[in-house]
């Protein structure tokens, strides 16, 4: 007799006859990740590890082509740094293996992040009618994005449309025209994945999430965060002035329903 958790498996596996592939951005290296890592493969459907590129391998980044934030409007004030690198590749990693393996879509989560089966099985089943193919869908740990439009609901749980995308790609669905799309606008990079993902009119994808998900960051009990570095104290002040220039040019463009 099939266990409890194959048919929990199966369940979220298939979304309105559509197989759900899930893809786990994990750095080989980071040991006090891999326990998590392990129960996201038991628990995401059709899940397998993705080797996350290592934007401090100077080899590595040397691939990739990076500008000085001033690809676009609003110019990005901060430098990439080489986790933010990495994390972008990573992404674009598991694009392109949406692409070239021609799937519907995938689940792209970062290996810090804890899910509840239950309340993804539901994030999925909203997505049934949906046309995934062409749709990015954030699951993120925190809800602080304020909804333009509301596409469906199950109880508590909605398929919004935010106004000002919110930061952060710790889990997203991702469908294989959105991949297509993204890959094509990102060969070359100037900022962070999630800042870029929040330019809707650069990227031409709208960004949709599932509020709340379940979902919880546990960067903290892992060992803390792989992509942030500390800053001068000196330079705190003058950064902070900056981020919120940024972010106010962000907020002008918003999504619309």
């Amino acid at each position: 007799m099939r266990n409890l958790q194959a048919q929990q498996s199966d369940i979220l596996s298939n979304t309105g006859g559509r197989v759900t592939r899930s893809f786990v951005i994990h750095l080989p290296g980071s040991t006090a990740r891999r326990p998590n890592v392990e129960h996201l493969l038991k628990e995401l459907p059709d899940a397998e590890v993705v080797e996350a590129v290592n934007g401090r391998d100077p080899v590595q980044r040397a691939k990739v082509q990076t500008r000085a934030g001033d690809l676009y409007r609003p110019a990005y004030p901060f430098p990439l740094s080489p986790p933010e690198i990495g994390i972008f590749q990573s992404n674009r990693r598991c694009w392109r293996r949406i692409v070239e393996e021609d799937l519907d879509h995938a689940i792209i989560i970062e290996d810090d992040v804890a899910i509840e089966p239950p309340m993804l099985q539901r994030a999925l089943k909203l997505l049934e009618n949906m046309p995934i193919s062409g749709m990015f869908i954030r699951l993120p740990p925190r809800h602080q994005e304020v909804s333009a439009a509301i596409l469906a609901s199950d109880e508590d749980m909605q398929l919004i449309l935010p106004r000002r995308i919110g930061l952060g790609c710790c889990c997203q669905i991702v469908g294989r025209e959105a991949a297509r799309r993204l890959l094509a606008k990102s060969e070359v990079i100037d900022r962070p994945v999630d800042t870029w993902l929040q330019m809707h009119w650069v990227t031409g994808q709208t960004i949709h999430s599932i509020l709340p998900n379940g979902n919880r960051e546990i960067s903290k009990e892992l060992g803390g965060s792989t992509i942030q570095e500390k800053t001068r104290t000196g330079g705190k002040p003058m950064r902070e002035i900056r981020r919120a220039w940024y972010r106010a040019q962000v907020a002008l463009r918003p999504q619309r329903a």
